[in-house]
């Protein structure tokens, strides 16, 4: 890539396959952008262009690049594919381009000491994945002729987003009388059988009707 194509990357603004970051101070938060871009579209990251999109660069780009391999390496599974290039400013100064595909192996999580984390891209912003999310990344890899059984709980769900346009999990499992876990594993299989949307959000996912031809 040139750095006149990066100027003109970087002009469209950060979005859901465009992510920047001036420098790497915190390894550990920006492999999340990247888990993000490869269980979401796929996409790129620029590093050395700021939150506006000026391509001011960073000295010493290839001790970033360094840095952010090694945290790819240690805290991502299961492993990443990226490509990485990088592209001069000045004699000090560089960006480096960091390009990640939409993963056939997804979902990639960090590897926490807590728990493992997923994260998926929402418009410009990288939010952790529900167990929800987790689910329709793992069973969505190879997609299989789901049957749509329309029963009780179906009909519940159905009348309800004909009349609110949208729903929770939490809603959903008031509403139908059920436990969470059938709710879910429920508002999953829809989703995967082409007839709901989930839309990921940092505090409480939704789901909508899937619109025809989308």
């Amino acid at each position: 890539m040139t750095l006149q194509e990066v100027k003109a990357l970087a002009a469209k603004g950060e979005g859901l396959k465009l992510e920047f970051k001036k420098k790497i101070a915190f390894p550990e938060k920006v492999v999340r952008e990247l888990v993000a871009l490869a269980n979401t579209a796929g996409g790129v990251l620029l590093v050395g262009v700021d939150d506006d999109g000026t391509v001011s660069g960073q000295r010493f780009i290839e001790e970033e690049i360094f840095v952010l391999e090694k945290a790819i390496r240690e805290l991502i599974f299961p492993p990443l594919d990226y490509e990485v290039e990088s592209v001069k400013l000045t004699e000090k100064k560089g960006v480096a381009i960091f390009s990640i595909p939409l993963s056939n192996n997804r979902p990639h999580y960090l590897k926490e000491k807590q728990r493992n984390q997923a994260f998926v891209r929402v418009a410009d912003r990288s939010v952790q994945a529900s167990r929800e999310v987790w689910e329709v990344l793992r069973r969505g890899k190879n997609p299989k002729d789901m049957v749509f059984t329309y029963g009780k709980k179906e009909e519940v769900l159905m009348k309800s987003l004909e009349g609110l346009g949208k729903i929770t999990l939490k809603e959903y499992a008031k509403l139908a009388k059920l436990p969470y876990f059938l709710a879910s594993k429920t508002l999953v299989r829809l989703v995967l059988a082409n007839v709901l949307q989930i839309h990921p959000q940092e505090s409480e996912d939704y789901f909508t009707l899937k619109e025809s031809g989308v």
